[in-house]
């Protein structure tokens, strides 16, 4: 029987929740009812929730946690702790000392959750402790990893299965954010789960927007534009080789941007160095291959790049299910071209097994797919796993840009097969377009090639252009390479180059690329938000944890909105439990009342934001209809806020006071001056005025 009224009082207290998130409620009572489950729930939707609250629901026992990556456990240990949630792990980073001690709590219950990497629960000691401890039930996150057909398969997990053939008794809940029809079955199968209760949850992450361009060149200028809006954000970006991940992470470093590169080939003191400074903000951009991500449970991630194109849909999945976990705005930009996807071939042609080999090459061919599609990004994601949605409308580029008009790009893709045919398909991409904008590379000319018709006949086509042309001619396989990497031209290349075939493409092939200026605007700062982010950084250092466990992003932002003066209303923030309210009220309330006390009314916010717009005084108060002395009222409340640049202020007040004679501002000078009390001022004024139309 659930005590539904024991659940609700640990997700207000513990967890500082009103309500739970979708299938949250039925993975619990699963749970509960000591059955087995799997669940998938895209990364953000609150996985594990779904097993930390019956761990804390079930008296004098213990619930074992089995997760992939030490850096995860590390984080879910020290989040728990936050909550006054005990929880301890079981990993290669501890002593022997520290091992004793670990097993002492155990075998006393003085902890809900013990997590254990999948090699600790594959040892003999891990199976004797499941004999000798009353144990809840066994959590297997990222459970996909169990499965052969899934993207991450860990052979340690394949070996789970041991926990039902020995402990029948004890009940087994799978997790996942990533896993199809065959996947789920298999994780089933593998973990010998009985009659599980499987829920699934929707693949849509609303908050993600989702973009995909054609990469031009190494693709940092559009790197650069991207990140103009995120200068002070936390992101990740993938890179395919370490190499790039270097180069990138250096490049940005001398764009003033904090990024660091994190990849196997570093030591493991230097990785472990790298996640904690990220995890803790002091850096705020990883470039990495994919090794970096999976243990990060870093809330407050605003966005993921990648730089080529991923090797499946599972894979860029669960990549850029790394941002916006706190269910706030984030973006995810994805570059590519078809080279990406011939780089990539040429690495799995090594792959002995046949099976294997053609599995691993139809997910790249559905990822380009994905890249290559023009409708709606967040529509295909979802079918991939097997779930039907409506069109996002706003959430994708396909859907935000509508349905583009291709261009023909026939002529300019004759005049490339041209020169491939007229230099007997010997060369590489470059070398054809040098000769077609006229190079004088010293090759070209020792060849005399500067003396075929196509020479310079198309030099007012960028490189840029030329590199998206040549992609859509290998998309559309008018083109091939040959074994020493030179171009051949196919048989559909050659209908196109007798005028047999059309080649259309994106306008885009045809758009410049201009260089980014981080002087450009960025988004427009919530104050309010920055000032509470500041104080939470400030605790976070103290106490040397990372930021978002103090508290997530989106907790801070719905403080800010509502501003809470109370105890009762800070606890009715999302994100506050009785354990946070005890800790952090004073410093976030004093704050707050800080921020109170310096906020604008939306009248005079409306006020400010025209004057920053350039307005001035005469021009608002026409606009508003309202008179120019109310306006100087807004100005004067801006003003002791500190919430108006002086150079601003004096600008509009100089230019207001120009409009008033000379001579009435001395008169007004003096006469203040003689009466020192100015309430005292305008009632003489007033009089006077009166007495005149008395007398008129």
């Amino acid at each position: 029987m659930v005590k539904e009224k024991d659940i609700k009082s640990i997700l207000e207290k513990n967890f500082g929740f009103n309500d739970f998130r979708p299938l949250q409620k039925e993975s619990i009572d699963a749970i509960v009812l000591a059955k087995d489950l799997l669940t998938i729930l895209p990364t953000g939707g609150g996985k594990s929730l779904c097993y930390q609250l019956p761990a804390i629901y079930f008296k004098d026992k213990i619930t074992i946690v089995i997760s992939p990556l030490i850096a995860l456990i590390n984080d879910q240990v020290i989040n728990l702790g936050q909550n006054s949630i005990k929880a301890e792990k079981l990993t290669s980073e501890l002593n022997s000392q520290e091992i004793s001690e670990v097993y002492r709590k155990i075998y006393n219950y003085e902890i809900s959750l013990l997590y254990v990497s999948p090699e600790r629960a594959n040892m003999s000691s891990f199976r004797q402790l499941l004999k000798e401890v009353n144990i809840s039930f066994i959590v297997i996150d990222e459970a996909h990893c169990v499965s052969e057909w899934g993207h991450e398969f860990r052979p340690d997990y394949r070996k789970l299965h041991f926990l039902k053939e020995e402990f029948p008794h004890i009940p087994i809940a799978a997790f996942t954010a990533t896993a199809t029809k065959k996947v789920a079955q298999d994780i089933v199968d593998s973990l010998k789960l009985k009659n599980p209760t499987i829920l699934k949850g929707s693949f849509f992450r609303k908050n993600l927007i989702l973009n995909v361009q054609k990469r031009v060149g190494n693709g940092r200028d559009k790197l650069l534009r991207f990140l103009k809006d995120y200068q002070n954000e936390s992101g990740i970006i993938y890179t395919f080789t370490r190499k790039e991940s270097d180069e990138v992470a250096k490049y940005l470093q001398s764009k003033k941007f904090k990024a660091l590169s994190y990849h196997a080939g570093l030591s493991s003191q230097k990785r472990k160095a790298v996640q904690q400074s990220f995890i803790e903000d002091e850096t705020k951009i990883i470039v990495a291959t994919i090794a970096f991500g999976m243990g990060i449970d870093k809330s407050n991630v605003r966005f993921v790049v990648h730089m080529d194109l991923p090797k499946s849909i599972e894979g860029y999945y669960q990549e850029i299910g790394r941002a916006g976990r706190d269910g706030l705005k984030s973006e995810c930009l994805l570059l590519y071209s078809m080279s990406d996807v011939m780089r990539k071939s040429e690495l799995l042609n090594s792959i002995e097994d046949d099976r294997y080999r053609n599995m691993a090459k139809n997910k790249m061919e559905e990822m380009y797919n994905y890249a290559n599609s023009s409708t709606c990004r967040h529509k295909i994601l979802a079918a991939y796993f097997q779930e039907e949605i409506q069109e996002c409308e706003t959430s994708c580029d396909n859907c935000k840009r509508g349905e583009v008009q291709e261009v023909d790009i026939t002529k300019e893709a004759q005049m490339f097969l041209s020169a491939m045919y007229r230099t007997n398909q010997s060369f590489g991409a470059n070398y054809i377009v040098d000769i077609l904008r006229g190079s004088k590379n010293k090759k070209l000319l020792d060849n005399r090639h500067d003396k075929l018709s196509v020479y310079g006949i198309a030099g007012d086509i960028s490189k840029a252009s030329w590199e998206l042309i040549i992609d859509k001619l290998f998309e559309k396989r008018a083109i091939k390479r040959g074994e020493y990497r030179e171009l051949l031209i196919t048989d559909f290349g050659q209908k196109l180059l007798k005028g047999l075939e059309v080649l259309k493409g994106n306008p885009e092939i045809f758009e410049n690329i201009q260089k980014v200026s981080l002087e450009a605007d960025s988004l427009t700062k919530d104050e309010n938000f920055e000032n509470l982010r500041e104080l939470r950084a400030k605790i976070a250092k103290k106490e040397s944890v990372p930021a978002y466990i103090v508290f997530s992003d989106a907790t801070l932002k719905e403080m800010a909105k509502k501003l809470p003066t109370t105890k009762e209303e800070f606890l009715n923030i999302n994100g506050v439990g009785e354990a946070k309210l005890e800790k952090y009220s004073e410093e976030f309330l004093g704050k707050l009342a800080e921020i109170k006390n310096t906020t604008l009314s939306p009248t005079v916010q409306k006020t400010l934001d025209l004057l920053e717009e350039g307005s001035s005084i005469e021009e608002i108060a026409k606009l508003r209809e309202i008179k120019s002395s109310t306006v100087l009222n807004h100005i004067k409340i801006i003003s002791k806020a500190k919430k108006i640049a002086k150079q601003l202020q004096d600008k509009v007040i100089q230019e207001y006071l120009s409009s008033i004679p000379d001579d009435f501002q001395k008169w007004y000078s003096v006469g203040v001056e003689k009466v020192e009390d100015f309430e005292c001022f305008k009632t003489y004024i007033y009089s006077l005025n009166s007495i005149k139309e008395i007398k008129e």
